[in-house]
């Protein structure tokens, strides 16, 4: 399989298990890794025999941007049943950042990475 990836879309969320997360929200980053055959594509140069990338990247900011959820890995399963609604994409690796998490000690980022694919 080939691999088509988006890094660093942004979007705020209303996501977390306290009050104040679901009633201020925060920014959410999310990285994408599709997998997918590209030769038909790439034979024919021809987008609609591959992923529209950025269609992709709509649809998972309004992932993001929907209903709240408490955890990252929900939404990280939410984004990844998204994604394999594209016909090509066979499996996909999602990273939800979630940077200000409410951790009372200094830290740089907190992540979930998950795979699905069609079983």
């Amino acid at each position: 399989m080939d691999r088509v990836a988006l890094r660093g879309l942004k979007a705020r969320g209303h996501h977390g298990v306290f009050p104040k997360e679901r009633e201020e929200g925060q920014t959410f980053i999310v990285d994408l890794t599709l997998a997918i055959d590209t030769r038909a594509a790439a034979a024919d140069d021809d987008l609609t025999k591959t992923v529209h990338y950025g269609v992709v990247a709509e649809e998972v900011v309004d992932v993001v941007q929907g209903e709240p959820v408490d955890l990252i890995e929900t939404l990280a399963e939410r984004i990844a049943q998204q994604c394999l609604k594209h016909p090509g994409v066979q499996e996909v690796e999602v990273v939800v950042h979630k940077p200000d998490a409410p951790i009372t000690v200094p830290f740089d980022d907190v992540t979930v990475t998950i795979t699905r694919s069609r079983a």
